[in-house]
């Protein structure tokens, strides 16, 4: 494991910053219809995510699959630009994913066996400090079915709280089996203060708010066309 990471690109190699660039650009430009050719998206409470010219936030969901991340990407502003928390020594063996979260919505690197390597918190806090906004799965893995979620982690917190920006709380969900013309519904909280919060207590709202967003799922029935393919794509 050692040998892989070292491998790797170094973060401070991979530029971060609010301004969007150029492959991220053609990627959303490319990449938003082909998703709603695929999938039927319901977005609600766009209002909510921060619009004043440079303000950016951290962005929190639940996690269901792959497409989560593409959610995020595609459907929020294109600045400030969007960085994912990835584990590396994973997207080097899914090539494709590996391209395009290094060339369109920016990367900080997460290796599992390293939690707690304060490599991590520097890198998140100099991307918030020069305006760049973070999504973060606080979760910290795919959730167990539609509608449950399992206990959030503290550092999207602590990131927040030290950077003095807001939590944007969003709940998605049919994300976790797919298949063509799926319903997908992205719901976005009103941005939770983090000024002179306490970590902690941020993490049970954070939490809250999205378990009250989550909507009621029934699986619809009928066909599923693709659904084993789309379901694993990534």
């Amino acid at each position: 494991m050692a040998t892989a990471s070292a491998a790797l690109p170094a973060a401070d190699l991979l530029p971060v910053g609010p301004r969007a660039s150029f492959p991220y650009r053609v990627v959303r430009f490319v990449g938003i219809p082909l998703l709603r050719l695929f999938f039927k998206f319901e977005v609600e409470g766009r209002e909510n995510i921060p619009r004043p010219h440079g303000a950016n936030y951290i962005v929190i969901a639940n996690h269901l699959n792959w497409l989560d991340e593409f959610a995020l990407l595609l459907l929020f502003p294109v600045e400030p630009r969007l960085h994912f928390l990835a584990d590396p020594t994973l997207l080097v063996t899914r090539k494709f994913q590996w391209w395009l979260v290094r060339t369109t919505g920016g990367y900080v690197p997460v290796v599992r066996e390293r939690h707690g390597d304060k490599a991590l918190f520097k890198h998140v806090d100099r991307c918030l400090e020069v305006g760049g906004a973070v999504a973060i799965f606080p979760e910290g893995n795919y959730g167990p079915k539609e509608g449950e979620l399992l206990p959030f982690h503290k550092g999207f917190a602590h990131f927040a709280i030290k950077a003095g920006v807001p939590v944007v709380p969003v709940a998605l969900s049919g994300t976790k089996e797919l298949w063509l013309c799926k319903r997908i519904r992205v719901i976005v909280g009103p941005a939770m203060p983090s000024v002179g919060q306490d970590p902690a207590a941020l993490t049970d709202l954070a939490f809250e708010k999205v378990k009250a967003m989550l909507p009621g799922y029934v699986d619809p029935g009928g066909r599923k066309p693709l659904r084993n393919w789309l379901t694993h794509l990534f």
